[in-house]
């Protein structure tokens, strides 16, 4: 073994943003290309958004106007600005900021002066412009470096920041930012900062009633069982009511901070609220519940404010404080306090949404009793089939792992659920055993709509895949953050994926709603020479590809995952791995969609499948007419050398 020197040659001293650019995922969690809502383009931007508000709640600015366009940021809130003298510092400096002195920022999200540095160090392009009493300071960076110190000058502009980057392409590799992560990610901070006006690429974002809002625009109304409960208190805001759905679904924010992993709020609020309800039907009713059913079908939302928060990473989404502030009461007593009193007061006041909820509870505690007689047998059967049938390829680190690695396990883990063993077999072979692991399915997953969550139980496939994910009791013991539907891109591989979306959807909602599902892209065509080879995912890429080949080139049409080898399916699964997220807006009614697409047929769905068919069809056509226009060569170009 060779010997390893160890010497004062071997001690490095790193400044800031080589530090940051050399472990990027202590500071924004994983890198990604955009496809997940909690890649890190998106958290570079709540970095800067996050200084916006905190000028807001201060008492500066009502307005903050963000664009992006071809891949630039650019974000402008009317604070009151940076102090020019140190606009270099608050930018390019760690441990810098006003927020250390907490009278000035007593409530705010960000209080180790880390957020804007990280931002700057990994762009390719970073400007910041201070405009304070008539004078202004800009300054340009280039991966934190300095390229242009402008000098203080005069003015027009209102008061406030105005920061424009461009991530760093060689971090954040073919990264695309989607409108609809942002749009999420802005409107959280809309129900949080009632009055306050986001201005999104001309697009207004602004909530008059907080979270009240936020779950009258994320559940239906046809699916709601009683008006949604709104309590509101010093340091303090509740959002809650039961849903004609299963599963539960939480949003739960820190000083503005969605905190997607929840933390000690969280937990005191599902504790707090199911006692609370407890006490108010045993001592109302003589009647005592079980919190399992109290909290079924729940959707809620929480937010507190804690002075000098305590996050358990620098992405901030999970709180780790014990008290509201320094030598305060604990979270937990806080919370439980609050709700005892006000929750409690509500219902007495409210005796039809009291009725209503008894009413869903003892469905609940029905449904529950008829599943726990068979559900003992069908966890002995999860096991035995696990470790003898071998369904399930695990990787070594999950989602819900204590090792934090942010580059694996904790914020990367993966399973693919795949259509058979020769799919499964490519991916297991060519995967990351660390953080990707592989679910085969055995024929296609039953019909699951209209059904109870018996079927869950008595299907094995279903039985299986809920023990794999580890989803039985919610999202909190969840295995990986990426599951992800990958089946050929052909009827059968269609008709699967669907299935599985209509069984997720249909029993385990919150895992889409929390952006964990996802739809596993794969190249249709190989064109290639002896020199290089492409891999296209659209007949306008083959085109391309046959093009700067010169029109010399070997195609191959893969039918399905099975043709692709391990050795190539290693490319399609890397950090290069194309993912489409299953994405549900505000709009959406999931029963409507699923009952449209999976019901009995009807005429409706008859007429919508011909008329899209027919522009399906028209669109090959022309797109094919347009290609043997383009390039004669391609018609030809199946095996020429």
């Amino acid at each position: 073994m060779a010997q390893v020197t160890y010497t004062e040659d071997n001690i490095r001293s790193l400044d800031w943003k080589e530090h940051i650019r050399l472990r990027p995922g202590m500071y924004i969690g994983k890198l990604g290309d955009g496809s997940a809502f909690d890649d890190g383009i998106y958290i570079l931007i709540k970095e800067v958004v996050d200084n916006c508000i905190d000028e807001y709640v201060m008492g500066y600015g009502k307005v903050i106007e963000i664009d992006i366009t071809d891949g630039i940021v650019s974000i402008r809130d009317y604070g009151r600005g940076i102090p020019l003298g140190k606009v270099v510092d608050c930018v390019s400096k760690i441990n810098t900021g006003g927020k250390y002195d907490s009278k000035a920022f007593k409530k705010s999200v960000g209080l180790n002066g880390v957020g804007t540095k990280a931002v700057n160090a990994l762009s390719d392009y970073f400007k910041v412009e201070a405009y304070r009493e008539k004078k202004q300071k800009k300054v340009e960076f280039d991966k934190g470096e300095i390229i242009n110190d402008h000098k203080i000058g005069k003015s027009t502009q209102e008061n406030g920041t105005l920061i424009t980057f461009q991530p760093d392409s060689s971090i954040f590799k073919k990264y695309k930012f989607r409108s609809e992560f942002v749009e999420q990610q802005l409107w959280n901070y809309a129900y949080l900062n009632a009055g306050l006006k986001i201005k999104f690429n001309k697009k207004t974002i602004t909530s008059k009633n907080g979270l009240l809002d936020m779950l009258s625009n994320r559940t239906n109304a046809e699916q709601v069982i009683y008006p949604i409960v709104h309590l509101m208190g010093p340091d303090i805001e509740v959002a809650v009511t039961h849903r004609q759905q299963y599963g539960e679904q939480y949003y739960s924010f820190v000083n503005g901070q969605n905190t997607t992993q929840g933390g000690t709020h969280l937990a005191a609020f599902k504790e707090s609220f199911a006692s609370t309800i407890q006490k108010f039907f045993e001592a109302n009713r003589k009647k005592k519940f079980d919190a399992r059913d109290i909290r079924s079908s729940i959707v809620a939302a929480v937010a507190v404010k804690v002075e000098e928060p305590v996050f358990e990473s620098q992405t901030k989404t999970k709180l780790g404080s014990v008290n509201i502030g320094p030598g305060g009461v604990s979270v937990r007593k806080f919370i439980n306090d609050f709700l005892s009193k006000n929750l409690d007061n509500f219902l007495h006041k409210n005796p039809k949404v009291a009725d209503a909820f008894e009413k869903k509870i003892l469905q609940s505690e029905r449904e529950r009793k008829e599943i726990a007689g068979i559900k003992k047998q069908a966890n002995q059967r999860a096991k035995k089939a696990n470790l003898h049938n071998k369904k399930l390829r695990d990787c070594r680190l999950h989602f819900n792992d204590s090792r934090k690695t942010p580059e694996e396990g904790k914020l990367a883990s993966t399973i693919f659920i795949t259509e058979g063993d020769s799919a499964s077999g490519s991916i297991t072979k060519a995967r990351n055993v660390q953080s990707q692991a592989v679910f085969s399915l055995r024929g296609k997953p039953l019909n699951c709509f209209g059904m109870t969550k018996k079927v869950v139980y008595t299907n094995e496939e279903f039985n299986l895949l809920q023990h794999a994910l580890n989803i039985e009791d919610g999202l909190d013991g969840l295995r990986y953050n990426r599951v992800v539907i990958a089946t050929d891109a052909d009827v059968d591989g269609m008709h699967i994926r669907l299935l599985l979306l209509t069984f997720f959807l249909q029993f385990f909602p919150e895992l889409v709603e929390n952006n964990h599902l996802f739809i596993f892209e794969t190249p249709l065509f190989r064109v290639r020479d002896k020199k290089q080879t492409f891999y296209c995912y659209s007949e306008q890429e083959k085109h391309d590809a046959i093009e700067s080949l010169r029109g010399k080139a070997e195609i191959t049409r893969f039918k399905g995952l099975g043709e692709i080898s391990p050795s190539e399916f290693g490319a399609f699964i890397d950090e290069n791995i194309r993912l489409e997220p299953v994405l549900l807006n505000d709009e959406m009614d999931i029963e409507q969609l699923l009952k449209y697409f999976m019901g009995k047929n009807t005429p409706e769905r008859q007429k919508f499948i011909i008329e899209n068919l027919k522009v399906e069809v028209d669109q090959i056509v022309k797109g094919k007419t347009q290609i043997e226009e383009n390039s004669a060569v391609e018609e030809e170009a199946v095996l020429v050398k």
